[in-house]
């Protein structure tokens, strides 16, 4: 049986709506930290004028490549292995990169060469789009959030939630601007950056 994750299933649909519009003019995406593979089916379903390219680090690749086998659409490719840290990534040209859940359990360290990787992917013009729950200067947006960012960090010290000034300075550094910052459901952040021309 394929692993499940429920939150997925609950927030597929509001992600979508984001992207139907700052997607809708892309070709190319490349998903950082496919995980159980569900956003990448339901994206690419949904979003059939692009090819979506799943990724994930290799402990995780198996599952996600038997989701991608039995349930993806046509314009859903075989997931390849990434690991941010990685110096060659396996797209080189890409008009749009999402990523979901990704930035609170990576150290700083790896979300730092997330945003290297993307800066040097990601073409002029091109849209990142990084979901998951976020702080406004050190504040939680809910008590949930401040109680799930010390259970990270019991966890794992190196990782938990991320403020978004920090983020945003972190993206500004390899020519990513913050354009848009929604509010979605379960206390989430969905930050959509441009990559600025030259």
């Amino acid at each position: 049986m394929l692993p499940f994750s429920a939150a997925c299933d609950r927030n597929k649909d509001p992600i979508l709506e984001v992207l139907r519009v700052r997607f809708a003019d892309r070709t190319q995406v490349l998903e950082i930290g496919s995980g159980t593979g569900q956003h990448a089916v339901h994206f690419a379903r949904a979003l059939n004028h692009l090819t979506w390219h799943p990724t994930e680090q290799l402990s995780y690749l198996q599952d996600l490549n038997e989701r991608v086998k039995l349930e993806g659409p046509h314009n859903l490719r075989t997931p390849t292995l990434l690991d941010v840290r990685q110096a060659l990534w396996p797209l080189r040209n890409v008009d749009a990169v999402f990523t979901s859940n990704t930035l609170h359990i990576m150290s700083w360290p790896e979300v730092l060469a997330l945003f290297r990787g993307v800066g040097g992917v990601l073409a002029p013009g091109g849209v990142l789009g990084v979901y998951g729950p976020f702080r406004y200067q050190g504040r939680y947006t809910s008590d949930s959030n401040k109680e799930f960012d010390r259970m990270l960090q019991e966890r794992d010290p190196d990782s938990g939630l991320r403020d978004i000034e920090d983020v945003t300075v972190l993206a500004g550094q390899y020519g990513l601007r913050l354009d848009a910052d929604h509010d979605l459901p379960a206390n989430n952040r969905l930050l959509i950056f441009t990559k600025e021309p030259g």
